[in-house]
């Protein structure tokens, strides 16, 4: 089973987005690439800021880092959630680890423009801190997790696993 260096951004956003998800993804369930939603978030990161390089972390892989110590991420939606500042935070949260002094996190919003900046806070370093343990009992647990409401689930790729009867 994983541990805290497996955890990655991807488990992160699942935490937040649904618990269920996260569990699905560790076990290998991985539906994403018939997902037309995540083909086309793929293609909105593919040709925003492609002159930028992506950092890979092991476990994690974050959009790019800028001069001044920001983490970017490039998101396809059109508004902030708390699971991409909750990843955003725990791309910080890993480089700090790794002795980079990051200042926090800027997330990218191309459908709309928008830029979101995030400092890198102690509060937004313990909220990093819990929610790797919290993925952690996630992916331990020994049953999957109830689903979301069929509301919350518009746009998911695990939906059709979820919704089958």
């Amino acid at each position: 089973m994983i541990g805290r260096e497996d955890i990655g951004g991807v488990h992160i956003k699942y935490l937040h987005h649904c618990r269920r998800q996260l569990w699905l993804y560790v076990r290998g369930i991985r539906p994403e690439h018939l997902s037309a939603t995540v083909q086309s978030g793929e293609a909105v990161h593919d040709i925003s800021y492609s002159r930028h390089s992506p950092v890979d972390l092991g476990a994690a892989r974050l959009d790019f880092l800028d001069g001044q110590r920001w983490v970017h991420e490039v998101k396809s939606s059109s508004r902030p959630t708390d699971a991409d500042r909750a990843q955003a935070f725990h791309y910080c949260h890993r480089l700090r680890r790794l002795g980079v002094e990051v200042q926090g996190a800027v997330l990218h919003y191309p459908a709309t423009r928008r830029t979101h900046r995030y400092p890198f806070t102690p509060e937004a370093a313990a909220r990093a801190e819990e929610d790797i343990t919290a993925a952690l009992a996630t992916a331990h647990a020994p049953v999957c997790p109830p689903r979301l409401p069929r509301s919350g689930c518009r746009g998911c790729s695990f939906a059709d696993y979820c919704w089958t009867e």
